[in-house]
């Protein structure tokens, strides 16, 4: 009984192994259709509005400017910053408000493959994914998708639909200021906005619009060029 459940077990492994691989290199050459997050916002009653934009038609400085908030080691990391995550696990220790360590890589892998939320299994299921991406994709690919289906206001995916929603013109030039306003509605887009900001999203935007020449300045976004 044992071994025939072990069986089981090892195929369906095998199977799952052998799927996602096969998902991810598909991805690596087509944009992602749609993702569970999105269908979360239409279960909930809202609109999506996306709109894919090659990593070459957007402006540098979106890219910079989530290096600059989300990710400074992006370029160097090999999907997991194993400082970032000390840091964060002494921070949330001591109390207060719970900060993550996720890079940009794992984020991608939760918001292509994945949904929010489902605590210790989703994030087995995140490194898996955060592994392949990194193997299969490169940095380019990777910045390319979190830059197409992250959440950039609730029911707006990517920096060109959040560029046009709060700015009115395509994410092909955007200054430091507006692609660090973005930036900082990145981490919580159902609650901030980009256009008129005020409280955090204005200081932290304007923290990060001076980030943005550090990161071209020293290289952080070098894997990108």
């Amino acid at each position: 009984m044992i071994a025939h459940v072990l069986r089981i077990g090892g195929k369906l492994a095998l199977w799952f192994v052998g799927l996602s691989v096969l998902w991810v290199v598909i991805l690596r050459f087509v944009p992602v259709p749609f993702t569970f997050t999105m269908m979360g916002d239409l279960l909930s009653g809202h609109s999506i509005t996306k709109q894919w934009k090659p990593l070459s038609e957007i402006d540098p400085n979106m890219a910079r400017a989530a290096i600059a908030g989300e990710d400074a080691r992006f370029c160097s990391h090999h999907g997991f910053d194993y400082k970032a995550i000390a840091g964060a696990a002494w921070r949330n220790a001591e109390g207060g408000r719970i900060r993550g360590g996720s890079t940009i890589s794992q984020q991608t892998a939760k918001n292509v493959f994945l949904f929010q939320g489902g605590g210790y299994v989703r994030k087995a299921f995140e490194a898996w994914f955060t592994v392949l991406i990194e193997t299969i994709w490169g940095k380019r690919r990777i910045m390319e998708m979190y830059l197409n289906v992250a959440e950039t206001g609730i029911g707006t995916y990517g920096a060109e639909a959040g560029a046009m929603r709060y700015f009115n013109h395509s994410a092909s030039h955007l200054t430091p200021t507006e692609a660090a306003r973005i930036a900082a509605v990145l981490p919580l887009p159902k609650k901030r906005e980009a256009v008129d900001p005020s409280g955090f999203v204005r200081r932290h935007g304007n923290r990060l619009a001076g980030y943005v020449g550090v990161v071209k300045r020293n290289g952080l976004d070098s894997c990108l060029r």
